[in-house]
């Protein structure tokens, strides 16, 4: 049952998110100080999947967690930043779309590159760097691609994102490492509570937004459309044009087309209360990359023979089991 529910993410995010369109108030109770505090939960889930020993991937195969890293950090930004220029999104929406872009890998693409038989262990590999990555990568992109549509504060964004990416990944890492027994206890209900936290985020700050949503429906929906679609095929060709093989330039297209989308909800409420609309985009980024994701880990399961990938320790071999179990998302 656990499996199942963590296993239908992107039907509940949708749901969620149509029914805080329909009626608000169903959600909306989950307010801004419980959204922060639900991403930190999401984050704390991360940390906990994740050991000293995971960060050995970068040394046993340096070249495509180097790909990864440049090609989410060198892709998604500019795709967010040239989006809203060619559709002349309004700076709110604009700002949105490009923080949205310079977030880092959605931990939920951990579980749907098991599911697309992607390489799991590069998957968490990369999204553990693209994470810690972002707490300088976030406040410098958004500084420079978002600062030209309004002032942005990357001291303010940088203390932000060490406050609710650092310190709850660290929190979860030391408790992996020091308490084993609390976390391999903790392992099996992490997805859901993830899964949950995630659907509130959304769902609530759709329903805060519903007005302004539907009053820009079309274009909103095209925008976030079109940054995770590219990022996916984008993501694919940057890591073909480098020679992986398919298994490597799957990982490496999920990894890039899925954001943390509550790190943006949570940055956008905290450093742009004059651009309310700017929290809109990460919202609507959360149902598209997880639908869209979804999509191809399907299409590239019932293609594809079995992983090629084996177990590795810590988080890749919990991940594996827990997904076999119960799945891990995150974001």
């Amino acid at each position: 049952m656990a499996r199942l529910f963590t296993n239908l993410f992107p039907v509940w995010v949708v749901l969620g998110g149509v029914l805080a369109l329909l009626y608000p108030p169903l959600f909306t109770w989950f307010n801004n100080s419980a959204i922060a505090w639900g991403l930190a939960v999401v984050m704390l889930g991360m940390g906990i999947t994740l050991s000293f020993d995971d960060f050995k991937g970068v040394m046993r195969m340096p070249a495509a967690v180097f790909v990864g890293f440049i090609s989410h950090y060198l892709i998604m930004p500019f795709l967010g930043w040239s989006i809203a220029y060619a559709l002349e999104l309004p700076p709110g929406l604009a700002v949105g779309l490009i923080l949205v872009g310079c977030c880092p890998c959605g931990t939920a693409s951990n579980v749907v590159n098991y599911i697309g038989k992607g390489h799991v262990a590069l998957s968490v590999t990369m999204t553990a760097c693209s994470t810690f990555g972002a707490i300088v990568m976030t406040p410098l992109l958004t500084k420079w691609l978002a600062g030209a549509i309004v002032p942005v504060d990357a001291w303010a964004l940088l203390l932000d994102t060490v406050k609710v990416v650092l310190a709850p990944v660290a929190l979860g890492l030391m408790l992996h490492h020091y308490l084993p027994r609390v976390t391999r206890a903790v392992a099996p209900i992490a997805p859901g509570i993830s899964v949950t936290a995630v659907v509130l985020i959304v769902a609530s700050i759709i329903g805060q937004r519903a007005p302004d949503v539907r009053h820009s429906a079309g274009t909103l929906l095209l925008a976030v459309f079109l940054l995770h679609s590219c990022g996916f095929v984008l993501g694919y060709y940057f890591a073909k044009l480098c020679r992986f093989e398919p298994i490597i330039c799957r990982t490496v297209s999920i990894e890039v087309g899925m954001q943390n989308s509550g790190l943006g909800a949570v940055l956008a409420q905290r450093n742009f209360p004059a651009l309310p609309d700017a929290v809109i985009p990460c919202a609507i980024s959360a149902v598209f990359h997880s639908v869209i994701g979804s999509l191809l880990a399907g299409y590239w399961r019932a293609r594809n023979p079995p992983m090629r990938n084996g177990r590795v320790g810590g988080a890749s071999a919990m991940l594996e089991s827990s997904a076999r179990a119960s799945s891990t998302p995150a974001r």
